[in-house]
C-alpha cells in the first residue's frame, strides 16, 4: 500500500538450553550422568578454546549452562531467514559434537551412546528453557507495552506450543486424543512451568517475560524484552511463528497500538487452562471481568495486527506474511479440531499426528512406554537417532530454510549486524591460533596490548577498528621470528 514500510528493523535471537543422556548401547545402567556426558561432549571446544563458554565463527554463542545442559544462543539476527538458519545451525552443531563425543566413547569401549534432545523437560520433570530476545528501543513507558503482551504469551501455545504427553495421561482410544485435553495430551511443556507474568526472576519464579536490564548494546538507546515463557522448537513453522509474531506485535506498540483491553485477571492460571484445552476453548476471564476463548484471544492479536498493515502502517511480506498466513491457518485447525491441516508446519500438531498414527496401528495408548520413547525421538537432534531429518525429508514438515543455508550459518555470521565483525575476528583468530576474548558487545586480542573493541551498536556490520584488529592479527604473525 501507498506510504506502508516494512516492519521495523529489530535484533533478534533465540537461547536454547539441550537436555542431554549418556544411554546404555547394551544392558545394565547408563554409563555418564547427565554432568559427566556434558564434560564428554565439550571435550574439544576446551581443548581448542581452554573454555566450555565461546563464540563461534557463525557469531554465535555455544555453552555449557547451569545443570548441565548445553546451550547454543543464536547470533544476532534482523532477518527472519538469518534467525531461522541460526537456531537449525545450533542443532547442526549439537549434533557434531554428539557424533565426535559418541566416537570417543566407542573408540574407549565405554558401553553408552549420547543424546541431545531439543526439549523444556527431562525424566525427572525439571525444566530447561528456551528463550527469546528482541531489542527494543528504550522507553519509560516500555514495561506497560510489554506487560500488554502477556495474554498472547499466555495464549500462543495453542500454535506454536511443541505439544505434550503429561504425567496423568489416562489409558483412553486414541480417538480421544482431539477432545478438550483430557487424555494427557496438551499443547506446552513449558506452560505448567511458569509462575510468574513478569519479574527479573528466571529460575526462581520463572516469569513469561524477564525484566533484567541486559541489552548488549548501548544501554541509552536500547533495553532487551526476555521472553522465557516459549517451548523449543523443532518444526522450523513453529519457531517462523513463534519470533515473527511477536516482532509484529512490537512494532505494533511501537507504531501506538494498545493492546491493554486483552489484559487477563489471572494469567497463570490461564496459561494451565489453555495448555490442556485442545480445543482451544479455554475460558480466560480478563481482568474487566469479561471472558473469551484462548482461541479468541488469538484471533483478536492476529486481526489487529492485519488492521495494522491494512491501515498501510506496514507492508508484510516475505516470511513474516508466511507467518501470517500460518497464524490464520493454526487457528482455523484448533477452531475445526483438525491439527493434520497444520501438521506439517507446527510441533503440536505434528507430534499429534505421529502419536495417534502410532496408537492406532499398534492398539495403544500415550501410557506406552513407545510412546514416550516416540516423543523423545522427535525432539532427538543427535546424528541418525532423531525424527526431523526424516520428517523432512519426507515432507511431512515443511522447511522454510534449506538445510544448506542451515550448514553455512554454523560457520557465516549474519550479514547485516554487529555478528559479522565477531565472526570475523573469531575465524581469524581461530585460523592464527591467537588467543581472543570475545562476548556480546566486545573482542580483545590477548596480546598484552590489544585494547577491547567495543561494539554497543547491533546493527552495525562494518567498523575500521575490527578492519584495524584483523590487519594486526596478520601483521603479528608475519613478525614472528623464524621457528615459532
Amino acid at each position: 500500500m501507498s506510504g506502508s514500510r516494512p516492519p521495523a528493523r529489530r535484533i533478534i535471537g533465540v537461547e536454547t538450553e539441550y537436555g542431554i543422556t549418556c544411554a546404555p548401547t547394551g544392558d545394565g545402567l547408563p554409563p555418564l550422568d547427565a554432568d559427566h556426558a556434558a564434560r564428554e561432549l565439550f571435550e574439544p571446544v576446551v581443548q581448542r578454546s581452554r573454555s566450555s563458554n565461546v563464540f563461534t565463527r557463525g557469531g554465535a554463542r555455544l555453552y555449557l549452562d547451569v545443570g548441565s545442559h548445553p546451550e547454543f544462543a543464536t547470533a544476532e539476527c534482523d532477518r527472519l531467514e538469518d534467525l531461522l538458519a541460526q537456531d537449525r545451525a545450533g542443532e547442526l552443531v549439537m549434533a557434531d559434537l554428539a557424533q565426535q563425543a559418541n566416537a570417543r566413547l566407542s573408540a574407549a569401549g565405554v558401553p553408552g551412546r549420547i543424546h541431545l534432545l531439543k526439549n523444556n523437560l527431562d525424566a525427572e520433570g525439571n525444566g530447561f528453557g528456551c528463550h527469546e530476545n528482541y531489542l527494543v528501543r528504550r522507553r519509560g513507558d516500555f514495561w506497560n507495552d510489554a506487560r500488554t503482551l502477556v495474554p498472547h504469551l499466555v495464549t500462543r501455545q495453542i500454535l506454536v506450543g511443541a505439544g505434550h504427553i503429561t504425567g496423568d495421561a489416562e489409558r483412553r482410544p486414541v480417538a480421544h486424543l482431539a477432545g478438550p485435553g483430557h487424555s494427557g495430551y496438551v499443547f506446552s511443556q513449558r506452560a505448567d512451568q511458569m509462575w510468574d507474568a513478569v519479574s527479573s526472576a528466571t529460575t526462581r519464579a520463572r516469569p513469561l517475560i524477564n525484566t533484567r536490564d541486559e541489552p548488549h548494546a548501548d544501554a541509552e538507546r536500547y533495553r532487551r524484552m526476555h521472553v522465557i515463557v516459549g517451548d523449543s522448537n523443532i518444526a522450523q513453522g513453529s519457531t517462523l511463528l513463534k519470533v515473527a509474531a511477536m516482532d509484529l506485535l512490537l512494532d505494533y506498540l511501537e507504531a501506538g497500538g494498545d493492546l491493554r483491553d486483552l489484559a487477563l485477571a489471572d494469567p497463570m492460571r490461564a496459561i494451565r487452562e489453555t495448555c490442556r484445552d485442545l480445543s482451544g476453548g479455554a475460558l480466560l476471564e480478563r481482568s474487566d471481568g469479561r471472558t473469551l476463548t484462548a482461541l479468541e484471544m488469538q484471533a483478536e492479536h492476529l486481526e489487529r495486527l492485519r488492521d495494522h498493515a491494512l491501515r498501510g502502517d506496514i507492508e508484510v511480506t516475505g516470511l513474516h506474511a508466511a507467518a501470517l498466513d500460518l497464524w490464520e491457518r493454526g487457528l482455523e485447525a484448533v477452531r475445526l479440531q483438525q491439527p493434520e491441516r497444520v501438521a506439517t508446519e507446527l510441533d503440536w500438531a505434528a507430534k499429534h499426528q505421529l502419536v495417534t498414527r502410532y496408537c492406532q496401528r499398534h492398539g495403544t495408548d500415550l501410557t506406552d512406554p513407545r510412546v514416550t520413547r516416540l516423543i523423545l525421538a522427535y525432539h532427538d537432534v543427535s546424528p541418525g537417532q532423531g525424527l526431523r531429518q526424516r520428517l523432512e525429508s519426507a515432507g511431512m514438515l515443511r522447511r522454510f530454510i534449506d538445510d544448506e543455508a542451515c550448514r553455512r550459518a554454523m560457520s557465516t555470521p549474519p550479514a547485516t549486524t554487529r555478528a559479522h565483525l565477531r565472526g570475523a575476528v573469531v575465524a581469524r583468530a581461530e585460523d592464527l591460533r591467537r588467543d581472543l576474548t570475545v562476548d556480546w558487545v566486545g573482542v580483545r586480542l590477548d596480546d598484552g596490548a590489544s585494547p577491547t573493541v567495543t561494539l554497543s551498536d547491533p546493527f552495525r556490520a562494518a567498523d575500521e577498528r575490527i578492519d584495524a584488529l584483523l590487519e594486526s592479527m596478520e601483521h603479528s604473525v608475519t613478525d614472528l621470528p623464524t621457528g615459532v
